[in-house]
Parts: structure tokens; C-alpha cells; sequence
């Protein structure tokens, strides 16, 4: 039986709409749901960084393009994926207290869903952060529904690991599918949270 749900598929194919709307469809219906999601930050057409956002509004800064006219550093170690500069600080302030409060407290006896979306490159350059995903894989309070990338090159050890257990099921998300998969997501984790609370 599984206790989990996880999104997979190409960048930009609907997999945070998704979870957004998966989200809100549980929480109609009495969930409890917490935990943050994606989002692109814009300036006109141009993609400039993205935002991490919780289920309850709270938006906080997870990477920007890199500004050239900028220095390289602020006295510590930069990290970047792509022409991407994340900001561990401001990602870690949000999300982390989440999983402290995500994974103690449930409304009732039954179980919370936690969303994460997503466990990707930029994020795992936090290594608390790693260690939460990894509590909350394993508490019995909490179901995840979460995205994780498609492989592709180097693996990513946190995202073959999620990919690997037999507690998680992963819908691969694609343009084909993405318009119709929403009941089954709901489904899953609705099923996910009566029988495994």
C-alpha cells in the first residue's frame, strides 16, 4: 500500500497546476493540507527566478538570474543551477518551519498532506532540507503529495530514493495526460489518507 504520491514529467508540463489543483480539491473536502509549491517570477515575457509559495500564501525568493552588474558573492558560497542563483537562505526560512509544524500536527486523528513541490536541484542544496523530506517520507501523520524531475543525466540521490520506495506512487505527467489525471491524483491521495491513518 502506498503513502505517498508523487508528480514526474518535463519542465513546464502542468505538474505544479496540478498539485494546485489536487491541493485545493482535498482541502474542500476537509483535508488538512500544508507545505509549499513552485512558482515562476516573471518580469514581461522574460522568466527571471522562481518563488517558493506556501498553501497559505506566504511568498519567499528561491532563485533569481544572476545579475552581472551584482557581486559574485556576499562572503559565502554560491549556488546555481543553470543562470539560476538560489537563494538557501530565503528558501530555508520558509519551508523548513513547515515541516516542523506539517509533521506534528493534523486536524482530528487523521493524517495531514504535506505538498512539496518540488524536489529538484535547487532544493537539494539544503541539506536540512533533504533530512525533512526524508522525516516526513517516514512519519505516519503526514502524506506527500510532491513532484520530482524526470531523470535525465546525473541522478539526483533524494529523487531516485523517493522514485525507488514501494510507499510512494508517481504519476508521470504529460501533455497527453494532464488534462484528465487530476481525478486519479485526488483519488490516490484520498486513498492514501484513509488507509493509512
Amino acid at each position: 500500500m502506498f503513502k505517498h504520491v508523487f508528480l514526474t514529467g518535463p519542465p513546464g508540463v502542468g505538474k505544479t497546476t496540478l498539485v494546485r489543483k489536487a491541493s485545493e480539491a482535498l482541502a474542500s473536502s476537509g483535508a488538512a493540507v500544508a507545505g509549499f509549491y513552485t512558482e515562476e517570477v516573471r518580469e514581461g515575457r522574460r522568466r527571471v527566478g522562481f518563488d517558493v509559495v506556501t498553501t497559505t500564501g506566504e511568498r519567499g525568493c528561491l532563485s533569481r538570474i544572476k545579475d552581472p552588474a551584482a557581486s559574485a558573492s556576499q562572503g559565502g558560497r554560491e549556488y546555481k543551477v543553470g543562470q539560476y542563483v538560489v537563494d538557501l537562505t530565503s528558501f530555508e526560512n520558509l519551508s523548513l518551519p513547515l515541516f516542523r509544524s506539517g509533521a506534528s500536527s493534523t486536524q482530528g486523528d487523521g493524517r495531514k498532506v504535506f505538498v512539496i513541490d518540488e524536489i529538484g536541484k535547487m532544493e537539494l542544496f539544503s541539506q536540512p532540507f533533504i533530512q525533512a523530506v526524508r522525516q516526513t517520507l517516514d512519519s505516519p501523520r503526514c502524506a506527500i503529495l510532491g513532484t520530482i524531475p524526470v531523470s535525465r543525466g546525473r541522478p539526483l540521490a533524494l529523487v531516485e530514493e523517493v522514485r525507488g520506495r514501494s510507499d510512494v506512487r508517481v504519476f508521470t505527467v504529460s501533455k497527453d495526460n494532464r488534462d484528465v489525471i487530476l481525478p486519479d491524483i485526488v483519488s490516490a491521495l484520498q486513498e492514501c489518507l484513509t488507509h493509512s491513518s
